[in-house]
């Protein structure tokens, strides 16, 4: 069984799904060397207008698979261990294909979190633009019950979404947050019964991949930009990605569309 999955659709979504169900999906090294070229492909492949990330089964990902990280550190059978700076070099790569792709994508990326995400899996449904839950979903921290500080860009995207206060003490205490309360919190975006959820989330990521592609890419670089800019190179980038986006064929379709009161039927360009 491949340990992840991808679905290029014919509504231009492209659902990548973490496919170890009897392991919550926690990352392999297979799983993140796929995950990492699934990613890669569709950032390439203009067919693809929207990302979808979930989880088989009935969790989205439980972080990184201890067992195997633990039978991999006990392996005498290694003929050369690697050192403390290529294994900072490995984790940091894994960290910039997977967690740095789905933030700076140019297209929408929707996290569509089914189950229990928890240590590099809530670390990789932060770093996704938008988190559509069931209302089965849960977020743990999970890192301090292992011993570990956190990885793929967790403390990095939760402050920004909640604050430092909040942020750290869901870090210490490794507490379970629920659908409901990561709705409160500003974790997740909507939450939707189990039932309904995985239909509903597909159809939200189906209507953003209809939308103006160029103009999203656009508006996630004036917001990476913004997350660490003083104002005025935040205006700048917006002056600049407002003038390029004015010259697609979407923006010349919307404007005619807002003019004929009609809906208007973006390509992507």
């Amino acid at each position: 069984m491949t340990d992840c999955l991808m679905d290029k659709r014919d509504d231009g979504v492209a659902l990548i799904t973490l496919n170890r169900p009897d392991h919550l999906n926690a990352v392999s090294a297979e799983l993140q060397k796929l995950l990492a070229d699934y990613l890669r492909n569709c950032e390439q492949d203009p067919t693809v207008r929207c990302v979808a990330l979930t989880g088989a089964g009935r969790g989205f990902c439980a972080g990184g698979d201890v067992k195997q990280q633990s039978a991999s550190a006990s392996d005498q059978t290694q003929p050369a261990r690697p050192t403390f700076e290529q294994k900072v070099a490995s984790l940091q790569k894994g960290h910039m294909q997977i967690s740095h792709t789905l933030h700076t994508m140019a297209k929408p990326v929707v996290a569509l979190v089914n189950g229990p995400a928890a240590g590099a899996g809530l670390s990789v449904a932060l770093a996704c633009d938008i988190r559509i839950c069931s209302d089965k979903a849960s977020f743990h921290t999970a890192f301090a019950k292992v011993g570990l500080s956190g990885d793929y860009g967790g403390s990095y995207y939760l402050q920004r979404l909640i604050g430092y206060g909040r942020a750290i003490e869901l870090y210490f205490t490794g507490e379970r947050v629920s659908a409901e309360r990561a709705l409160a919190l500003g974790i997740a975006n909507h939450v939707i019964g189990h039932d309904r959820f995985m239909a509903e989330g597909i159809a939200y990521c189906a209507r953003l991949a209809a939308g103006p592609t160029r103009a999203y890419g656009n508006m996630k670089a004036n917001f990476n930009i913004a997350e660490r800019a003083t104002l005025e190179d935040a205006l700048a980038q917006e002056a600049t990605t407002m003038i390029a986006s004015g010259t697609t064929s979407d923006h010349r379709e919307g404007a005619l569309c807002f003019v004929e009161r009609r809906e208007p039927k973006f390509t992507g360009h």
